[in-house]
C-alpha cells in the first residue's frame, strides 16, 4: 500500500495544525512540542495532529546500519495519545516515500489531512535528501496557506534533549539522566517467555522477559526497577547480562518481582528502571551470588518505597 492509499484510509474530516516526526521514546523534548502544538491548535479550533512512520527512515536509507528504538510502535502511539493528540497518523516509510521532495510530500498533507500549519523544530527537514528545511517549508507555507512555527530546542542542564543524546545515556546506565532527558522513567514493556529455574534455586526466581533485538537496553548490570503486571505494581530487582557466574554468553533481561506469589509465563510486564545498582559481575559460586541478590533485594525494597508511597 503507497503513502496516498494511506493517507486515503485515514484522511481528516477537519482541519489540521501538525507536526511530523519519528517521536522516538516520546522524551521531555517531544512532550513539550506536543502540548504546544495541542495548545495552539486549541485556540485555533483546529484538530492536533502528529504524523510518525512505523519504521525509522534511517532503516530504508541506511538499511546496511542498526539504530536501537527507545520505544516500540504502539508505545509511541499510547504515548502521543495521552498527551492528548487528537489524531496520531502512522505511515510506512519506504524507498518511494524518500524519494519524495518536500513539495509533493507537503501537498499530501494539505490534501488528505487538512494541514493548516506545521509545528517544527529549528533543525527539521522534510522530502528527498531532507531538502524541506524551515526556509523552504515557510516559503511553500505561503504559496499554499499554511503556517510554520518554529519552535527553540528543548534543553536540559544546556543539553538539548533528543533521541541520540538518550540511547547514548541509557548505554551508560545513568537512569537519572536519563529519567531527566525523557521526562519519565525509562519502560520497557514484554511478554514472559520462561521463568528461570536457576533464579528459583538460589531462592529468588526470575522471569526471562522477550525483548526485540532493535529494543535499545540500559548497559549491562542490575537495576532496581518497578514492575506492573495485571495492573498491579511491584518492587523488582532487573538483571541485563549474560550471567557470568553460570557461564552463560546468550544477553537477557530477566526480571525478579519481590513478594509476588503467581506464574508469570506469558504474561505482559511493565518494567520501568528506577536507578542502576551495580555492575554485572562474575562471583566464585552461586553461594556468593545469592549473598549479593539478598543485597541487591534490600537496596531495591528502599528504592521501590519511595516511588509506590
Amino acid at each position: 500500500m503507497g503513502i496516498e492509499q494511506e493517507l486515503i484510509n485515514i484522511a481528516s474530516q477537519r482541519e489540521t495544525f501538525l507536526t511530523v516526526g519519528i517521536f522516538d521514546g516520546v522524551h521531555a523534548g517531544h512532550r513539550y512540542l506536543i502540548k504546544r502544538l495541542n495548545q495552539q491548535a486549541q485556540e485555533r479550533g483546529l484538530l492536533s495532529c502528529a504524523v510518525t512512520f512505523s519504521s525509522h527512515p534511517q532503516s530504508v536509507l541506511q538499511p546496511h546500519t542498526r539504530l536501537p528504538w527507545l520505544s516500540s510502535l504502539q508505545d509511541r502511539i499510547k504515548s502521543l495519545r495521552e498527551l492528548g493528540t487528537a489524531l496520531v497518523v502512522v505511515l510506512s516509510f519506504t524507498p518511494e516515500v524518500a524519494q519524495l521532495n518536500a513539495r509533493e510530500f507537503v501537498t499530501l498533507l494539505k490534501k488528505y489531512l487538512k494541514m493548516n500549519g506545521l509545528m517544527i523544530g529549528p533543525d527539521f527537514a522534510l522530502g528527498k535528501e531532507r531538502e524541506g528545511d524551515a526556509n523552504l517549508l515557510g516559503s511553500l507555507g505561503q504559496e499554499m496557506a499554511f503556517s510554520i512555527e518554529i519552535i527553540p530546542p528543548f534543553t536540559v542542564n544546556g543539553e538539548v534533549v533528543s533521541s541520540s543524546l538518550i540511547r547514548q545515556t541509557l548505554a551508560q546506565g545513568d537512569m537519572m539522566k536519563v529519567k531527566r532527558l525523557m521526562g519519565r522513567y525509562f519502560t520497557l514493556s514484554a511478554k514472559v517467555i520462561s521463568t528461570d529455574k536457576r533464579g528459583q534455586t538460589l531462592g529468588f526466581p526470575t522471569a526471562n522477559l522477550n525483548i526485540k533485538p532493535e529494543q535499545a537496553l540500559p548497559n549491562n548490570g542490575v537495576y532496581g526497577t518497578i514492575t506492573r503486571v495485571n495492573n498491579k505494581q511491584f518492587a523488582a530487582a532487573t538483571n541485563i547480562g549474560a550471567r557470568p557466574t553460570f557461564g552463560d554468553a546468550e544477553k537477557i533481561v530477566e526480571t525478579h518481582l519481590l513478594d509476588y506469589e503467581g506464574d508469570l509465563y506469558g504474561k505482559e510486564l511493565e518494567v520501568k528502571f528506577i536507578r542502576r545498582l551495580r555492575d554485572e559481575k562474575r562471583f566464585a559460586s552461586p553461594e556468593e551470588l545469592k549473598i549479593q541478590i539478598e543485597e541487591d533485594v534490600e537496596k531495591v525494597r528502599v528504592l521501590a518505597a519511595r516511588e509506590l508511597k
